[in-house]
């Protein structure tokens, strides 16, 4: 039986990269899209010549707005799973001083990665299928000074995805939440994060698999994150506000 294609954007990152190369190791082609999509071939290669699917790569601008259809149009065809792995963390201090790099965060890690889905789920919905998943974070569930920028654009997102899936549930068309807490990445590179509670690309791209293939909503990457943020958005304003997180 042959597998669906495999759309992933932000094909860059380390965990867009991991999820390749679990969805190819299960016989699915892959459309890589990413800016400047040309710096993605070795990987292409190595993805083709270690699982034997094919791989395209697609120039993607998640900023770009008006490109947006005709980037969808230029694929060799519509996918069965689209993943969104854009994101970019910014500079929280920066953000503060410079509202264009704030809108910039918030326009790569929401208004962007939701036009985009948008386009795609109205053609999921033309056809009748589809899967669509959403790389967010735990930093959207409750805004924190040291990160609230990023966090509101990824709550933005979150939101957005939970009413996508509303809408589109009684149409055949999935919708998945991944929230992977910390993960080692280049983004995360230098850090000091804690090993209990930070996953691996790796360990969230078979988390991605198995939520496709089981029909799973909202994934916390690790369990343990369910916990520590139910604890977080618990604790009363009047508290949190006078705590350093």
């Amino acid at each position: 039986m042959t597998k669906p294609p495999v759309l992933i954007l932000g094909a860059r990152s380390d965990m867009a990269l991991a999820a390749a190369h679990a969805f190819a190791a299960k016989g699915h082609p892959l459309q890589l899209a990413a800016r400047d999509a040309a710096r993605l071939d070795a990987a292409r290669q190595d993805l083709e010549l270690r699982h034997r699917v094919s791989v395209t790569l697609h120039d993607f601008d998640v900023l770009d707005l008006a490109s947006h259809a005709a980037f969808l149009d230029a694929l060799p065809g519509l996918p069965g799973v689209v993943i969104c792995a854009v994101g970019a963390m910014g500079d929280q201090t920066a953000s503060e001083q410079d509202p264009d790099l704030a809108v910039a965060v918030m326009r790569t890690n929401y208004e962007g990665p939701a036009h985009v889905l948008g386009l795609i789920a109205n053609r999921f919905l033309a056809r009748g299928n589809g899967t669509i998943v959403g790389i967010s974070s735990v930093a959207g569930l409750r805004g924190r000074a040291t990160n609230y920028v990023y966090g509101s654009a990824k709550a933005g997102f979150t939101a957005w995805l939970s009413g996508l899936r509303n809408r589109l549930a009684r149409h055949g068309i999935h919708v998945v939440t991944v929230l992977p807490g910390f993960v080692a990445t280049r983004m995360t590179e230098g850090m000091d994060l804690p090993p209990r509670l930070t996953a691996q690309p790796d360990e969230v791209a078979q988390a991605i698999v198995s939520a496709v293939e089981r029909g799973r909503n909202v994934i916390y990457v690790r369990p343990i994150w369910r916990l520590i943020m139910a604890i977080i958005c618990a604790i009363p304003e009047t508290m949190f506000k006078r705590m350093k997180l």
